[in-house]
């Protein structure tokens, strides 16, 4: 039955989303996403350019829900925590929207990034930096988030891969908290193991703020500060 009451993009963002989930990662026609929406197939080129750029839409819009049901302004909270919490959200909404993550993960490019994720992986990159200023990581915050986005990604893709009623939710936090313990210590400042943690927090609050030093000298400590953190 197509869909009523609302605009006729909305209509396709809809029926797309629908087709989608109902498919199970199987393939949706044009076809069946405008009698879903009740339009005909110009008015989807007219709004999307294609179809794929609908599929695209679709997709933004499933995942910036997941972004946006972070809590941005917590500038006081632990961001060790809400790393924490964000593998978790990360992992429940590939579970709940599956088409979708897959989408989103499953059928990269060689070399070509995934634009779609880049909000939350923004996100990710903002918290590890906060957490190498207090002088908590022993990467260098770019190197987390690396290491942490393709984990997360990983672990979501197997569980969705699992058969719902044989699905270890254990193995995600297991495989969170190891990494996590990899990348962060809590030490304190004068402990030898954290000379690494301090010099990722220097190097991280250098960074594009540091007049003093002229390009050779910065370059230099640059150099230092990564023997230090390795």
């Amino acid at each position: 039955m197509p869909i009523q009451n609302t605009s006729a993009k909305d209509r396709l963002l809809l029926a797309a989303a629908q087709l989608l989930d109902a498919a199970a990662g199987g393939p949706v026609s044009t076809r069946a996403i405008c009698e879903r929406a009740g339009v005909q197939a110009p008015t989807l080129y007219h709004h999307f350019g294609s179809k794929q750029g609908l599929l695209d839409a679709v997709v933004n819009f499933g995942f910036t829900q997941y972004v946006e049901s972070t809590d941005k302004n917590r500038a006081d909270a632990d961001p060790v925590e809400q790393i924490r919490e964000g593998w978790d959200r990360h992992v429940d909404y590939g579970l709940a929207h599956p088409a979708f993550y897959v989408l989103l993960y499953g059928q990269i490019q060689p070399g070509v990034p995934c634009t779609l994720t880049s909000s939350a992986e923004a996100m990710l990159l903002e918290l590890l930096t906060r957490a190498a200023r207090q002088g908590r990581l022993r990467v260098s915050p770019a190197e987390a988030a690396r290491q942490i986005a393709a984990a997360n990604s990983g672990v979501t893709l197997s569980l969705i891969a699992q058969p719902e009623d044989a699905r270890d939710l254990a193995m995600s936090h297991q495989v969170r908290d190891a990494l996590l313990a990899k990348l962060i210590t809590d030490e304190p400042a004068d402990a030898p193991s954290s000379i690494g943690a301090l010099a990722v927090a220097l190097a991280t609050a250098l960074d594009g703020k540091n007049e003093q030093l002229t390009p050779v000298e910065q370059t230099m400590l640059r150099e230092w500060l990564d023997r230090l953190a390795s």
